[in-house]
């Protein structure tokens, strides 16, 4: 018998989240085309670099939470999307 994810309702909404970001990329991309630029990351990024930079550390962001804390995710969440929001207009 094979072990199989437990899809919950966070996971649900996580996953599909996920989708959600990549096909709104993809739609920004088709109707304006990304031209790459310098942030403050030493090298020319697009959208979608940053947004895989931003999605990248916010996965290392909960995983360094729940290492080093006991505390809810949720906050790690908030630290996440504030990252993600940063890489894509900064970065």
């Amino acid at each position: 018998m094979m072990n199989w994810m437990a899809w919950t309702l966070p996971t649900a909404i996580f996953f599909g989240a996920i989708a959600l970001m990549l096909i709104g990329m993809t739609v920004w991309q088709l109707v304006s085309p990304s031209v790459e630029r310098r942030g403050l990351l030493p090298m020319a990024t697009t959208r979608g670099d940053r947004l895989f930079i931003g999605l990248l550390g916010g996965a290392f962001i909960h995983l360094a939470w729940m290492a080093a804390t006991g505390l809810p995710l949720w906050w790690a969440l908030g630290i996440s999307v504030v990252l993600i929001l940063a890489a894509m207009r900064w970065a």
